[in-house]
């Protein structure tokens, strides 16, 4: 059997899964021509900029997309975890999303290698319902009972996941009817699991409850496309009327950009059929996102004390450019060989200023907790309330994964000092 490589299967599930969401939100398809439109004027009136994009960078740049999908039980996140290891994706990161009034906890899948992320940096930011959270037992007992009866993965997807786990990989034919099948699993169905009066209910205890417990899967709520200038993005999508949220999510303005900022039009209000009636559910909507450098362990400290401050002030205490952030340990860069020669037996450090070894930002992949609950917030409708605030539980998120979530300043800090190691040879 001709093993088709997982980065292959991610490329081509990405680009599926962006055609689907197409068609299903017409919005979502003016979201890409503007992006495309921003990143296009920001590369030609920035040479340095642009000059730093090299081919492969500048094709990642226009496939990149990252989606969001909400389920229900912990046999389904499982299930979802071996459906995304046959596109060569692992969960990286644990969110708690809970502390700001979403009863979820969240992961992503993504690809961790580099080479990987440039073949296709596609991610999933994935969240598992809470049911401990919902305080009415009664309801809680019957979002159980209806959420045990669905059935998320198609038989034939879930055939070619066992054919991957055993045989070690799918072939060609294999592979695009994998693509077809998976789709499967994230497409909108406008027909409700639940009467109307149920789900009434459900929305009355939380908005997000209705939307994963009333559906019959897992649909994809948004697909974000990178840009580079998203405050640029934020006034063309009011100025073409669509219905932005009022602030962007995460850091603030910088010459240098570090970590994630997000923003999103708001969600759609769709006709649902209930049974013999019809009604409406908001979920689905167009977000953006603008990723910067990744920072490390003391940088993000910076960052989350700046986000607990009143935020009146700038964030001064991170550096607004890459020397002083990588000098300061603030931040993560990857270090490549020039060509030009260096001093026998040079270090790191000697090696930069001879310029004989350049430091290339590493982009932050990840996503953020505050950030995250704040688009869910805005998204969910006037009726989203805050929530009791209980401790994380990564451990139980794991036990239904079914393995560790990796650590994701653990990889970029690898990444970092592998590149350092092999530029001194």
């Amino acid at each position: 059997m001709a093993v088709v490589d997982p980065d292959f299967r991610r490329q081509r599930f990405s680009q599926a899964m962006s055609a689907m969401y197409r068609r299903e939100v017409p919005r979502y398809g003016d979201l890409i021509e503007l992006v495309s439109a921003i990143n296009s004027r920001v590369l030609d009136g920035d040479p340095a900029l642009a000059d730093s994009f090299d081919e492969a960078e500048r094709a990642r740049l226009d496939q990149e997309r990252h989606g969001a999908i909400r389920v229900g039980t912990p046999e389904e996140l499982g299930l979802l975890r071996r459906m995304f290891a046959v596109l060569g994706m692992v969960p990286v990161g644990y969110y708690d999303l809970a502390a700001a009034g979403v009863p979820v906890h969240a992961t992503a899948f993504r690809a961790t290698e580099p080479s990987s992320l440039a073949a296709s940096p596609f991610r999933v930011f994935t969240s598992l319902l809470r049911l401990e959270l919902i305080a009415d037992a009664a309801l809680r007992q019957a979002a159980q009972e209806i959420l045990a009866r669905r059935r998320i993965v198609t038989p034939r997807a879930l055939a070619l996941i066992e054919r991957f786990e055993h045989a070690g990989g799918l072939d060609a034919p294999e592979s695009q009817e994998f693509v077809r099948e998976a789709l499967e699993t994230f497409r909108w169905h406008a027909t409700a699991t639940v009467d109307a009066a149920t789900y009434d209910a459900l929305r009355q205890a939380h908005p997000l409850l209705a939307d994963v417990v009333w559906f019959g899967g897992p649909h994809i709520n948004h697909l974000t496309p990178r840009v580079l200038d998203i405050d640029a993005a934020q006034a063309a999508m009011l100025a073409r009327g669509l219905p932005a949220k009022e602030q962007i999510e995460g850091p603030p303005p910088r010459s240098c950009p570090v970590l994630l900022r997000q923003t999103s039009f708001k969600a759609l209000s769709e006709p649902v059929r209930f049974g013999g009636s019809v009604g409406t559910h908001t979920a689905r909507f167009g977000e953006i996102e603008q990723r910067g450098v990744a920072l490390t362990e003391a940088g993000r400290a910076r960052y989350d004390s700046w986000l607990a401050s009143d935020k009146s002030h700038i964030m001064s205490s991170l550096p607004d450019n890459h020397a002083a952030l990588r000098e300061q340990d603030l931040a993560f860069y990857r270090y490549r060989r020039t060509g030009r020669p260096a001093p026998r037996g040079a270090d790191l450090e000697t090696a930069l200023a001879h310029g004989a070894v350049a430091a290339e930002p590493i982009l932050y992949e990840d996503f953020l907790p505050v950030s995250a609950a704040g688009i869910f917030r805005s998204n969910l409708g006037d009726s989203a309330r805050e929530a009791d605030q209980p401790a994380p539980r990564r451990e139980a998120l794991e036990a239904a994964l079914g393995c560790a979530i990796v650590d994701e300043v653990a990889l970029y800090r690898h990444q970092s000092q592998a590149s350092a190691a092999a530029c001194l040879g």
